[in-house]
């Protein structure tokens, strides 16, 4: 196989966890490949480069295979190569560290009370 979709090559290469949802993301501009927006009907060829935003991180994948049938999680060497850069990463890891503190579901809004701990807590490093 030469060609495939790239909505399918996107769920294939689980990348995303349905069709639908790799579809939903190429029309909302979050895919392109070689730095071109596509439609989710596009063909890719090996050697391309696919980037995929998934906020707040930029994914970059080159394309080794083409392939429209889903493989198990052990052959995606096979199938492409991770070209993120690792500003990427450092991005990913800065977000998770500094950013928002989490709180329990459902416990609502916090009080003056809990802000006041949260700044605290923050301004003590």
């Amino acid at each position: 196989m030469e060609e495939a979709r790239i909505d399918k090559w996107l769920w294939a290469a689980r990348i995303y966890k349905t069709r639908s949802i790799a579809v939903d993301a190429i029309k909302n501009g979050r895919v392109t490949i070689d730095g071109v927006n596509v439609k989710p009907s596009r063909c890719v060829k090996v050697g391309e480069t696919v980037s995929v935003r998934k906020p707040p991180v930029t994914y970059s994948f080159r394309i080794l295979k083409t392939i429209e049938q889903r493989v198990g999680a052990k052959l995606l060497p096979e199938i492409y190569e991770n070209v993120t850069p690792a500003d990427q990463y450092e991005l990913l890891e800065m977000n998770r560290i500094s950013g928002f503190v989490d709180r329990a579901r459902g416990t609502g809004r916090p009080t003056k009370k809990d802000r006041r701990q949260m700044d605290a807590f923050l301004n003590e490093e």
